[in-house]
């Protein structure tokens, strides 16, 4: 099932955009965005931020046709809006699962602040080149123009809440 390319090509197509625009507002090529769309590769956390920023959508919006948990677990990684489709606030809040061994390869930076709190397994973590490992009960928040990676490297899935502003 190919939830998150769906979106992103009825996203882009309800917004007017051409794959040229997207691939010129993400710095992500347009060979990639057709391939994230078709199916035929699946989009990373970093070049999905990208995504999302240049869309103007929450990351969760792309999740929301996976309603099974055999179709959640199917996923490098999933967001759930945690908000109530409440498009009014500043803020997002989302729950993020991890499967094992979700990493993109480099850090990244965006607009806003995050705040990170993990729930379950452990999230590494790398904020301006420091690499650090939370574990369940512990947070973090900084500037998302600070670069930054998150990733699962453990055997077990890992779930946190993150609250990204807009």
């Amino acid at each position: 099932m190919n939830v998150i390319g769906e979106m992103v090509r009825k996203i882009r197509k309800e917004k007017k955009i051409t794959l040229k625009q997207l691939a010129e507002q993400t710095g992500v090529s347009i060979s990639f965005l057709s391939q994230v769309e078709l199916g035929k590769c699946n989009a990373t956390l970093e070049s999905l931020r990208k995504i999302c920023d240049a869309l103007q959508v929450s990351p969760s919006v792309f999740f929301e046709q996976a309603t099974t948990d055999d179709v959640k677990e199917a996923l490098p990684f999933y967001y759930e809006n945690l908000a109530s489709n409440n498009s009014a606030a500043t803020f997002q809040p989302m729950l993020v699962t991890l499967q094992p061994n979700q990493k993109d390869s480099k850090e990244f930076t965006h607009l806003g602040y995050e705040f990170i709190y993990v729930l379950e397994g452990e999230l590494s973590f790398s904020l301006e080149e420091q690499k650090s490992i939370l574990k369940v009960g512990e947070s973090i928040m900084f500037s998302s123009s600070q670069s930054h990676i998150w990733w699962n490297d453990s055997l077990m899935p890992t779930k946190f809440l993150l609250i990204t502003s807009l």
